[in-house]
């Protein structure tokens, strides 16, 4: 197992966040992360990428307890994640955004092999021919693929993606998803927490659902939408988890 979560719970002064979350990720998946908004998704991002120290578990990463360890470090380790609300460097070039991902992943390159590896991987998300741009000129969908890229550039073994898919139009979505497969296809496990639910359902093997912090479904994508329990919580109309399903076969 790549990552292990094991009874992971948050609080925030008089606010209950997390409540003992559990499970293992087997390297080499696509972990979906579902839930309503306020359900404590990013927050467990956050907690197994040491933004915030867990009130109680602990988090298990390639054999290593990182329990509240800093971010920075768990990039060395071979982390990363991407954010909700994209946070690119708006002054320097989309190429030095990316290369500051290579400087400070785990392979820890010196600045002219960063450059490489900038290069590389704004040439794999397709934003090449904007690497001299500003970071701060390109639109949100650009600034989507330039976060995704500052964390590949980074060489996680695990990736954690925050909602890539939140504010693009249907064909960017299709082509984000296509960039999502192809990245475990280079070997990167991944987690993912996404509200476009064909998409999500489409690319996942399993799925996790939280609700008001707690963890109240995992399994396979057919499993998560048929489920009783989720639609009530999320889903809100059973007719739509068949309607999932045919728009995920039919992009797969």
């Amino acid at each position: 197992m790549i990552l292990q979560v094991e009874g992971v719970s948050k609080r925030f002064g008089g606010l209950q966040a997390l409540t003992r979350v559990t499970f293992d990720l087997a390297e080499g998946q696509i972990l979906g992360l579902i839930g309503p908004n306020g359900a404590g998704k990013t927050t467990l991002f956050n907690v197994i990428n040491g933004v915030f120290p867990p009130s109680e578990g602990r988090v298990i990463f390639r054999g290593k307890d990182v329990t509240g360890l800093q971010p920075y470090y768990l990039a060395r380790l071979g982390m990363a994640r991407t954010h909700q609300i994209v946070k690119p460097l708006n002054e320097l070039s989309v190429r030095e955004n990316v290369t500051v991902g290579a400087c400070f992943g785990r392979e820890n390159k010196r600045l002219a092999e960063a450059n490489r590896v900038a290069d590389e991987v704004l040439e794999f998300v397709g934003l090449a021919e904007r690497s001299d741009q500003l970071a701060g000129s390109l639109n949100v969908a650009q600034k989507k693929r330039l976060e995704l890229a500052r964390a590949l550039a980074a060489r996680p073994y695990l990736l954690l993606l925050d909602e890539v898919l939140a504010g693009l139009n249907p064909s960017e979505i299709s082509r984000m998803v296509e960039t999502v497969r192809k990245i475990r296809e280079q070997g990167v496990t991944i987690i993912m927490i996404e509200h476009v639910m064909h998409a999500v359902m489409n690319v996942s093997d399993r799925v996790i659902v939280l609700d008001y912090g707690q963890q109240i479904a995992e399994g396979s994508p057919e499993e998560i939408v048929n489920n009783p329990q989720v639609i009530q919580a999320y889903l809100g109309d059973p007719r739509l988890a068949e309607k999932l399903m045919e728009q995920s076969h039919g992009d797969s």
